[in-house]
């Protein structure tokens, strides 16, 4: 794979790609995706934007009203930029931790390393000391820009030669103390399209996280692919969502997406169903990003009668609503439909490929599949061949999902390289059918199938028929190992009124089993119902199916 001339000085990120034999194919075959030599992606989303849409526009929002324009976020992120690059001697391609919650001030600094010519990697606020000093150790971090209610667990870290500045006190060496002084304008790293900007890391739930290196120009290419012909959105819209900007999901959705289309971002945490609802209506917005079980938890307030709900929720300013992270099940679809009057916009994204390369939205959404691919992206379903050759299995067999496009994995020096790109092609581990007229059904990940004497079982089918029941509010579905069976499916499920344990009734678990059977083969009811007050979840809402496949290698006393 051949690269342009890079301006970094420090070229760890590139010295650290794949071989070019281990690249995917990478797809450009829309003029919107012919990008120059020489791009900077701060400079497209902030600079250009202003040049298109005038300084005046509202940029971004905090849940406390305070609004910046284009004008102000350019001369923000621009004295940033000289702290940068003059008091703390970033150069480019050095990398810069960014940590803290959502917020004004994150975004700012997410833009300042783009226009410096450094590369991001931002981390969630809820990680811990040693995640954070394995990332640092991973990317040779020496500099970071850390919001001051998130540095405690950074400074435990104790990480060797890192430089970390808060943002957000009172100090005089506060990075804003020291950025009021600065110069209003920078001039942006004329970087490559393919220098690095950022690396994003897997959250490890299963091993060492992976690093994944993203291309300036693969920035703009998820937000002139999904957003611009999926998510279609409009200068007026205001984007608002759950994910942090140091999840992928939550870095498109809240920041690329609205930057790249003149919009408006609200940046704030919202810790539960209320609290987003009550921003929606709140601010107006009009565009909403979050995960299936947020969606299930807001309607399981927008559809409460009281004494349970004190009051309802205007959120009719809603017009597009995205759901990615984990599977939609479609009874959780037809449900927000039904309360809403909104076609919930399902994808299928990965850190891998910075953001979701398959979806449909409008009259093409199709409940129970997750789309077709994106414009920009081809998908196929395949299994892999004794060589370990890519096969497409015959449409409505499962198979795994294969994708390309103009992004795709390139881990940071990880042998792992070679499982998820295969002949070309970017492997995400998701087991999904083909359906005859090109919509992509998922089916489970592949790791989550589910062998039970013989037949393949998949998690979530199971799962999304336990969640049409008025009483279960979250289920999830996992394998215990069986001498007989070699598997069971075991069902673990939070109900609707909070009770668990022994307090749950065996005519409860019996209740479940029926309407599961009533709705599926028998072979696929759960063996097993573990009733519990909540599912694990890492920060950024993604279900940890491996910690309940833990819990279930013993059968229960």
């Amino acid at each position: 794979m051949h690269l342009s001339p890079s301006a970094h000085l420090d070229t760890f990120a590139r010295d650290h790609l794949p071989p070019p034999e281990e690249w995917p194919q990478l797809v450009f075959d829309r003029p919107e995706l012919h990008y120059p030599d020489r791009l900077n992606c701060g400079a497209e989303l902030l600079d250009r934007t202003v040049e298109r849409f005038g300084a005046e526009r509202p940029a971004l929002r905090a849940d406390d009203g305070e609004v910046w324009t284009y004008g102000e976020l350019r001369t923000r992120v621009d004295r940033i930029a000289h702290v940068l690059t003059g008091d703390l001697g970033v150069v480019p391609g050095n990398r810069v931790l960014l940590r803290g919650p959502n917020s004004l001030h994150l975004a700012a600094c997410w833009l300042a390393v783009m226009k410096a010519g450094a590369v991001a990697v931002t981390v969630l606020a809820a990680q811990r000391a040693h995640e954070l000093r394995t990332v640092c150790a991973m990317g040779r971090i020496n500099h970071a820009l850390c919001d001051i209610r998130s540095v405690d667990e950074l400074t435990k870290a104790e990480v060797p030669l890192l430089r970390v500045t808060t943002f957000g006190g009172e100090a005089p060496d506060d990075l804003l103390s020291m950025s009021a002084s600065k110069p209003e304008r920078y001039e942006a790293v004329e970087t490559a399209a393919d220098d690095a900007a950022l690396i994003a890391f897997t959250s490890g739930t299963t091993g060492q996280p992976k690093g994944c290196v993203h291309f300036h120009r693969d920035v703009l290419a998820v937000a002139d692919t999904f957003s611009a012909h999926v998510l279609r959105p409009q200068p007026e819209d205001l984007f608002a969502g759950s994910p942090p900007l140091g999840f992928t999901f939550g870095l498109g959705g809240l920041l690329i997406f609205p930057m790249r289309a003149g919009a408006t971002a609200l940046l704030g945490h919202w810790s539960g169903p209320e609290q987003m609802l009550e921003a929606v209506e709140r601010h107006r917005v009009s565009v909403l990003f979050t995960a299936p079980t947020a969606y299930r938890g807001m309607l399981s307030k927008l559809t409460a009668t009281p004494p349970d709900r004190g009051r309802p929720y205007d959120i009719s300013s809603l017009r597009r609503c995205v759901s990615a992270g984990e599977n939609l099940p479609a009874a959780t679809w037809e449900s927000w439909l039904g309360t809403t009057g909104l076609r919930l916009i399902n994808g299928i994204g990965a850190t891998e490929m910075l953001h979701i390369f398959v979806s449909a939205a409008d009259d093409e959404i199709r409940p129970g599949t997750t789309g077709v691919p994106v414009p920009g992206f081809e998908a196929r379903v395949v299994h892999r061949d004794p060589d370990g050759g890519l096969v497409p299995v015959p449409d409505g067999e499962p198979g795994l999902l294969a994708v390309r496009g103009p992004v795709g994995c390139r881990y940071l020096a990880d042998a792992r390289q070679r499982e998820y790109v295969r002949d070309g092609w970017n492997l995400t581990g998701d087991t999904y059918i083909r359906e005859p007229d090109g919509y992509l059904r998922y089916v489970a990940r592949a790791d989550d199938m589910i062998v039970s004497a013989g037949y393949n079982i998949a998690g979530p089918e199971v799962e999304d028929v336990l969640l049409r029941h008025p009483d279960v509010a979250e289920a999830a579905v996992v394998g215990r190992p069986d001498e007989l069976r070699g598997q069971v499916v075991v069902a673990h499920v939070v109900l609707q009124d909070g009770t668990a344990g022994s307090a749950v009734g065996s005519e409860t678990a019996a209740e479940l089993r029926d309407f599961v059977t009533s709705e599926l083969t028998p072979y696929k009811c759960p063996r097993e119902i573990v009733f519990a007050t909540s599912l694990p979840r890492t920060p950024t809402g993604k279900l940890q199916r491996y910690l309940l496949r833990e819990a279930a290698q013993e059968p229960p006393i």
